[in-house]
């Protein structure tokens, strides 16, 4: 009895903390795990509601994410584009100071930095009621020298579609890359050629993420027609009037499209 009472303790601590981290993660639906397996098939046996989520260019490279249980995300925030209302997370990046900011509104709830300021990787696995948010790091260039894991690439998965934010992204993607960033139904494409890398680097990157939706960001003065000329014929080509894509797994288009909304 005596050993009982001094157990029952310990494992009521464990299984409370085991369901704390089964509520703040979950497993990734965006990952290629049966590549792991050869052989094993993976069917997902519960349907998916094709429940719409919106996505609103607000500048630069800030995109803002607004999923079925309203969640809002901000991506790239620096404190001057998706600022009202305020949203329910933030992602940042360290290349400069257009794409992050020290001293976000207190009343954003999730900061996630694309950079450890203690040193390491950063690494981001949250789930925010409806949507799980994941990154993988990559390497920022400063002053011709390169700064290991101070961008990451964020992933949000939210009502069955996989959106990936490429942040300030400096360099080709490896195999390792692609593998942890799994499959990518839109993708956010940094396309000012030079800045964060060439046309040609960055246009080999989106043909092989083969995303049903590319979404280009950070353009500056670099023309459209540079980056999309590069991309082929597999690409479709669609100029919005408005800043908001409405989206969901049910109205992805049947062939691969750059879409450009208003004020890119």
């Amino acid at each position: 009895m005596l050993a009982f009472r001094l157990i029952a303790p310990l494992v009521i601590l464990l299984l409370s903390s085991l369901a704390a981290q089964a509520q703040e993660t979950r497993p990734s639906t965006c990952l290629a795990m049966a590549n792991a397996l050869p052989g094993i098939v993976y069917v997902n046996l519960q349907p998916v509601a094709a429940q719409d989520v919106t996505i609103t260019y607000a500048g630069h490279s800030t995109y803002v994410i607004e999923t079925p249980a309203g969640v809002r995300i901000a991506t790239d925030f620096a404190g001057v584009y998706g600022t009202s209302p305020t949203p329910d997370v933030v992602t940042m990046n360290k290349a400069h100071s257009t794409h992050h900011t020290p001293s976000p509104d207190p009343a954003i709830e999730h900061v996630l930095r694309g950079w450890n300021p203690e040193g390491g990787p950063a690494r981001h696995s949250l789930l925010v009621d409806d949507v799980y948010i994941r990154n993988v790091t990559t390497d920022i260039r400063r002053y011709g020298v390169f700064e290991p894991d101070a961008n990451s690439i964020f992933i949000f998965e939210v009502a069955g579609l996989c959106i990936g934010h490429l942040g300030h992204l400096h360099h080709r993607l490896e195999d390792a890359h692609y593998a942890a960033i799994g499959r990518l139904d839109v993708v956010m494409v940094p396309v000012d050629g030079g800045l964060t890398m060439s046309l040609d680097g960055m246009s080999e990157i989106t043909r092989r993420l083969s995303s049903s939706i590319v979404l280009p960001m950070h353009r500056n003065a670099t023309p459209l027609g540079a980056f999309t000329s590069r991309m082929g014929e597999g690409f479709d080509l669609d100029f919005r009037e408005g800043r908001t894509l409405t989206v969901s797994l049910a109205t992805l288009p049947e062939r691969p499209t750059i879409i450009i909304l208003d004020g890119v």
